[in-house]
Parts: structure tokens; C-alpha cells; sequence
């Protein structure tokens, strides 16, 4: 099976550090990681073997008559004096019991062998080797540039599953993987975040990774070779007891009690972070706590899909199996909420940063719908793919320029200006189902894609004519952030879209 990319995140220039940390684990270390594993192995091997001894105490009807039968008839035949045929009796004739005894062949001599061939003490001194020092080339892809872009993805293929960190440098037409990080389990989404729970660091470069646990694992991109998260969310599950059954999954105070399906940073209030889960909750974490704040449960079924509006932090829009997205006021969100019904279960949601009022949201029967959060009628409908649109992201920069990809395997450039959606390109991206997409925050027209097939791509949209010349002159637009203080005292951050001065 080819590797699948089920989510990806990029990272801002100029955020990762220049040389990457690396791991240097201690003896006393490195048997604790051990005796964990241990631990783990055990515990899922005594899973497996209580569900095997549930299921393993029926016997099929008819087994015992017939291996009685088998004992019968192989009595019978040896009565007879019938020899039966045994793959010994076939292999006779190789006589593999003196497999191992020397021959008398003749010894052949390893020096003639290698008579014609020439050995030199170092690369340095072999004239066929032209590259004499590759450690130099290591070094320079090891160290990150202000020009480089970081690319976060989950991948996963037929015995394992990583989070896959990628350069990506424009300007050197360079795109690499830097490291990769071990996962424990199937990953479904990962949330680039800056927040440092460790009151020493204002800032650091991280990444949350949501998977088929219920368990939040936040990673250091800064850490190369590290073998453990930076800090969790939420708790594994405990073997329950047996004779107890229980109804569906409920999420408890501890966090989600079922798969991890999207994050969300809050990017003005910078220690929340929002999960959504196949338990039909959404939670709101502390991460300077470590602990959930609040648990959101008016969805009806496995919430998909959310978002943080990215200029007012208290609110937050999510969206369901049930057909609906909800947008919340975060400061009373059981209170002070809003609903829409949809044609099919909802795939996607992302705010539209250049128009604030306005969001977007896409769903399993392939439409798109732009709507105003004030009114209950949507600014417009599009049918847009004929699968699932499992991608929805506007350029970061570009307004109008709308990419959406969809399980129909092809990616779609819209010109949504003035709610008037429009056809720019469409084209098959040759990677089977599309599981998800991302627009690069320093590059408007460069955006990734993740699918079933054919590893992580990146697309620089504007190489296709008839988008440069729909989108080509239109004004740049960036998110400035400026530090705040909020009554409580803790620092949060104002967002504002102003022009791009370095594109002018």
C-alpha cells in the first residue's frame, strides 16, 4: 500500500530554529522509553487475548466429528498397509540431512576473486567518486533558513504512522523531508501552535496531532529525534471490566472518550486550543493547564470539523455528521449559539479572513456554502466536486481565491469575489482520494495537498495561466498581529488585515 497524507499544517518563516535540537537520551532514560513500551505491548497483547477469549470459547458445530473422522481414517489406512503421501517422502531426494556437510568440490580461492579490484583508504583518494564529502550537504538541508517554510504532515502507511516535517524554500525551488517524528496511532489532524506552557518561553514552534485515540499529542518541531510528545491532552482508555456494558462513548472531565477528527489554535487568546471528536463533543483546552475548560455537546454526532474566528477569539464555528454547524459565543457557549442545517454531513468550515461576518462550509454531497453568521440564508450554494470536499482553504493572501479538493480526486480554483463563484482551473491531481489542503501564510498562490496515494505535494497555482491572470493583479493582504493585555492580565493578541507592503 502507498502512504496516504491525512493532514497537513504549514509553519511560518522565520519561526523554527536555525539549527534544530537534537536528542541525547541518558542510560536511565532510554530503559524507562523500554520498560514503557514493555508496558504498552503487554497491555495490548492482554486486549487482544480477552476479546480472542470471548470469541474463542465457541466451538463450530461439526469440528469435533470431523477430527474424530481425521483419527479414524488415518487408522484405517495404516490397517491397510496404505502408505500415505508426506512432504518428507517428496523432499527425499534433495537429502537435506547432510545439507551442511562440505563437498568435494573444488575450494575456490577469494583472492582470485578480487584480484582485479583496488581499495584506497578514504573517498578522497578514489578518482570515481566525485562527491568526496557529503557530510556538508547533510549539514546545509539540516539548517533552517529564513527563507524556508516548514510543512507538517500525518502520514501513514500499511505497519506505521509518522508526522512527516518538510522544507519548503520557494525561492531555491527546494522541497525536502528534514525528520520525521514516530506516532503512536493512525493521525487525523495536526494544528500548528506557538504557545509554551513553560513560563521561562514566550514562544515555541510546535505542533498538535489529533488521531484514532482520544488522546492530543503536542510535538516540538525544534526537536529532531525525540521519541516522546512534549506534553499530552486527555487520558488513554482503561480496560473496562467484563459484564459491564455501556452505551455509546461519552466525553468525560478528562477530555474526549473517542478519536481526535480536528484542531484548532486560538491564535489571540494563545493558550486555547479547540478539539473536535468522534464522541460528538467539542472541547475547549487550558494548555497552560493542561486540563479541559469547557466542553461544548450540542452536535448530535461525530463533530468533523472547526474553527476560531481569526479576529474575535471568543468565537468558534464547528461542524458535524449531523448536517448542522454551530457558531458559539465561547464566554456562554451553551447559551449563546447559532445553528445552520445542511444537504449532507459537513466535511469542513473555515472562516473567510478578508470578509469577518462570513464563513464557509462544505459537505460530504460535494457542495460549498458561503454564508453571512448574522443571517440563516447562505450568500450562495455551489456544487462543487461529485464526492466528499474534504478540502476548503482561501489564499492567505489573495482575496477571492478559493482551492477546494474532494475525494473525486481532482483540485478546484474558484474565484468567489463579490459571492459570485466562478471556475478558474480544475485539475487531477493523480493522488487518488484527497484527504486534505493547506495555503501556505507567506506564499498566497502556494498550497499542499495530501491524498491516498503518491506521498505530500505541493502546487504553486499561480504556474497556471488562466490564475494569473484572474488573480495576478489583485492586492495582497496580510494578518498583522499586535500584543494586548486583557483585563485578567494575561497577553492575547489583536489581529487586523492590512496590505502586503513587501508585494508592493
Amino acid at each position: 500500500m502507498s502512504c496516504q497524507i491525512t493532514c497537513v499544517s504549514w509553519v511560518r518563516r522565520g519561526i523554527a530554529k536555525e539549527t534544530p535540537d537534537r536528542v541525547q537520551l541518558g542510560e536511565e532514560e532510554l530503559k524507562r522509553l523500554i520498560s514503557d513500551a514493555k508496558e504498552q505491548l503487554n497491555a495490548r497483547a492482554c486486549d487482544d487475548d480477552d476479546d480472542e477469549s470471548e470469541e474463542g470459547g465457541l466451538v463450530q458445530p461439526g469440528e469435533e466429528e470431523m477430527e474424530s473422522a481425521e483419527v479414524d481414517n488415518s487408522e484405517a489406512s495404516n490397517n491397510l498397509g496404505i502408505k500415505s503421501s508426506k512432504p518428507d517422502d517428496d523432499l527425499a531426494e534433495y537429502d537435506l540431512d547432510r545439507y551442511d556437510e562440505d563437498d568435494d568440490t573444488e575450494a575456490v580461492n577469494l583472492g582470485d576473486s578480487l584480484a582485479g579490484l583496488s581499495v584506497y583508504a578514504s573517498n578522497a583518494e578514489d578518482p570515481y567518486i566525485t562527491i568526496k564529502d557529503t557530510d556538508h550537504y547533510e549539514r546545509e538541508d539540516f539548517l533552517i533558513k529564513p527563507s524556508d517554510n516548514l510543512v507538517a504532515c500525518g502520514r501513514a502507511e500499511k505497519d506505521s504512522c509518522s508526522l512527516e516535517i518538510h522544507v519548503y524554500n520557494s525561492e531555491e525551488d527546494s522541497f525536502y523531508v528534514h525528520h520525521d517524528i514516530l506516532l503512536p496511532a493512525y493521525p487525523l489532524c495536526v494544528e500548528w501552535l506557538d504557545f509554551d506552557p513553560n513560563p521561562e518561553e514566550s514562544s515555541g514552534n510546535y505542533v498538535a496531532v489529533g488521531n484514532m485515540t482520544q488522546v492530543i499529542d503536542i510535538w516540538d518541531l525544534d526537536l529532531v529525534d525525540c521519541l516522546e510528545p512534549v506534553f499530552s491532552l486527555g487520558k488513554k482508555k482503561t480496560k473496562k471490566k467484563k459484564g459491564k456494558k455501556s452505551a455509546a462513548a461519552e466525553p468525560s472531565l478528562e477530555g474526549h472518550s473517542d478519536a481526535v477528527l480536528d484542531l484548532s489554535w486560538n491564535k489571540q487568546i494563545r493558550n486555547v486550543l479547540a478539539s473536535a471528536s468522534a464522541d460528538e463533543s467539542v472541547i475547549l483546552w487550558d494548555l497552560s493547564q493542561g486540563k479541559p475548560a469547557a466542553n461544548l455537546t450540542l452536535h448530535t454526532d461525530k463533530v468533523q470539523t472547526l474553527q476560531f474566528h481569526p479576529f474575535e477569539p471568543q468565537t468558534l464555528i464547528s461542524g458535524s455528521y449531523d448536517k448542522s454547524a454551530i457558531l458559539y459565543d465561547c464566554r456562554s457557549p451553551q447559551e449563546t449559539h447559532r445553528a445552520w442545517r445542511f444537504s449532507g454531513q459537513v466535511e469542513r468550515v473555515t472562516w473567510n479572513h478578508f470578509s469577518p461576518v462570513n464563513f464557509l462550509a462544505s459537505t460530504e454531497d460535494g457542495f460549498v456554502y458561503c454564508l453571512d453568521a448574522r443571517s440563516d440564508k447562505p450568500l450562495f450554494t455551489l456544487k462543487a466536486h461529485d464526492g466528499e470536499v474534504s478540502g476548503l482553504q482561501l489564499s492567505s493572501q489573495v482575496k477571492g481565491c478559493l482551492v477546494t479538493s474532494s475525494a473525486d480526486k481532482y483540485v478546484k480554483i474558484w474565484d468567489v469575489l463579490g459571492d459570485k463563484p466562478s471556475l478558474i482551473h480544475s485539475r487531477d491531481m493523480k493522488m487518488g482520494v484527497l484527504f486534505c489542503t493547506a495555503c501556505c501564510p507567506d506564499l498566497p498562490f502556494v498550497y499542499a495537498f495530501g491524498g491516498q496515494k503518491e506521498g505530500l505535494r505541493v502546487w504553486d497555482i499561480s504556474t497556471v495561466a488562466a490564475v494569473k491572470e484572474a488573480f495576478g493583479s489583485r492586492e495582497k493582504l496580510v494578518v498583522i498581529n499586535s500584543p494586548s493585555t486583557s483585563t485578567n492580565g494575561a497577553t492575547t493578541r489583536e489581529a487586523t488585515m492590512q496590505p502586503d507592503r513587501k508585494s508592493t
